[in-house]
């Protein structure tokens, strides 16, 4: 038998996503400062791919906490 779907918890598991993937974001720009010089090129485009992945994660998220939001309100 599936279980209900308990969307209860969806916004505040979206919201610390978001801080996650913010904090992450930091700390690679952080580094991307201390250590952008002595990196190889590769080594400093592959974390630049990754935070504009990130950026895309973060909006994405906070659409779904929108939605979210919108639909326990609906309730």
């Amino acid at each position: 038998m599936a279980k209900p779907d308990n969307r209860e918890d969806n916004v505040e598991h979206l919201q610390q996503a978001v801080q996650n993937t913010i904090e992450n974001f930091r700390e690679a720009e952080d580094y991307l400062q201390e250590f952008g010089d002595e990196i190889p090129a590769s080594e400093k485009e592959q974390i630049q791919d990754r935070n504009a992945r990130r950026e895309k994660s973060i909006s994405g998220f906070r659409e779904e906490i929108k939605d979210e939001s919108a639909h326990q309100q609906g309730e």
